[in-house]
């Protein structure tokens, strides 16, 4: 089977959805055509012209980036500069770019979970909350003959996930009919017949905002010429989605120990502190990226240090008058998403002929002296 770039973008978006994504922020294709074939993804966390020049030499088809190659539209693509250049490189050897941002960072199991995960925190909840799918209750009648293929297609999809469980379907047997009329192709029985069919009455939950995606996957694994199915609207609260993470660490430490296990965790030569070094430290938010106008939703929220990048020196002083602890790993702790949105790509892609590796171009731009 020939995989394209759109294959591959749906089970990015799939995981990503692009309506996560802040508003103006340049999401999507940068450079190349839908339709082209893939067979090797390269992930990386930014488009500069060595990740190009090692997508050239790795064979790569489609590079899935963090940052976006393209901000602001471009005035020109001068193959004398070096965006011109990577642009001109890029077509020269058929290599795509799509870039998934705010989204990304948004996403459950997104970039801010991966950097919650680094520092062992695994119990979290949304630090800025941007929006809440709402729930629905999807029914599907199946043959017992193909629950299994059904179930693992509804999950493959994005249905049944409940916190870190994910397959979640209540199934009762029972027995179906149906007569196919003229003009029917029935997967069993003839036309004109009525059938009885044992079969399976599923029951999943599904975020809003994956439904018909979720439907369109069904029908794909269900035998049936006409699937049967209900959808009802659930009154449960919904899924909160947003920026930022928060959680508690296992035990308390001070200020100037945990920013010792940050600078570990994310494998970086120094942080910048802000704050007192003997002071406790147990509620933990973290925001990949540039951060600094989240101070007050880390303080509202009741964390005792706020992780982020790029702080700004007003900021330092605001978050200290508040007693707002701050650690300022930077900007690039985000190069954890080259391997965890490899591995997560890889994992949901078995249906698919491609392989994704992560880029192992180092893009920080600021060295020690």
């Amino acid at each position: 089977m020939t995989t394209t770039v759109k294959d591959v973008i749906k089970v990015l978006e799939d995981f990503a959805p692009k309506s996560y994504a802040f508003d103006g922020d340049p999401i999507g294709l940068h450079v190349g055509s839908m339709d082209s074939k893939v067979k090797n993804v390269m992930v990386a966390l930014d488009v500069l012209e060595e990740v190009v020049d090692e997508a050239v030499e790795k064979n790569v088809d489609l590079i899935v980036a963090h940052h976006p190659l393209i901000f602001k539209p471009l005035k020109s693509i001068d193959t004398n500069s070096e965006k011109g250049r990577i642009v001109q490189k890029l077509l020269k050897h058929n290599i795509s770019v799509y870039a998934t941002h705010t989204n990304l960072d948004i996403a459950s199991g997104g970039v801010n979970d991966m950097l919650m995960n680094q520092l062992n925190i695994t119990d979290s909840e949304v630090l800025v909350q941007t929006g809440e799918d709402s729930l629905y209750k999807l029914v599907i009648y199946v043959p017992d003959t193909h629950e299994d293929q059904l179930r693992d297609a509804l999950s493959d999809a994005g249905a049944g996930h409940i916190g870190d469980y994910s397959h979640c379907t209540f199934n009762m047997h029972g027995t179906g009919t149906f007569k196919p009329l003229e003009g029917a192709d029935p997967y069993i029985g003839n036309q004109g017949d009525l059938e009885k069919v044992s079969e399976i009455k599923m029951e999943t939950i599904v975020p809003a905002s994956i439904l018909d995606e979720v439907i369109k996957a069904a029908i794909e694994a269900h035998p049936y010429e006409e699937m049967a199915y209900d959808v009802f609207p659930e009154k449960l609260e919904g899924f909160t989605r947003g920026l930022g993470r928060i959680g508690k660490l296992d035990q308390p430490v001070s200020l100037k120990d945990f920013s010792e296990q940050v600078k570990e965790a994310f494998d970086v030569p120094f942080v910048r502190m802000v704050g007192d070094s003997s002071k406790t430290v147990k509620n933990v938010a973290v925001i990949g990226g540039d951060g600094n106008k989240y101070i007050h939703h880390a303080k509202v929220k009741g964390a005792d240090v706020l992780i982020t990048g790029d702080i700004y020196y007003h900021t330092a002083h605001d978050a200290l008058g508040m007693g707002l602890s701050m650690i300022d790993p930077g900007h690039h702790i985000e190069k954890v998403m080259k391997t965890e949105l490899a591995k997560i790509l890889s994992e949901r892609s078995h249906h698919l002929n491609v392989e994704y590796i992560s880029s192992e171009k180092i893009t920080e731009p600021f060295r020690l002296i």
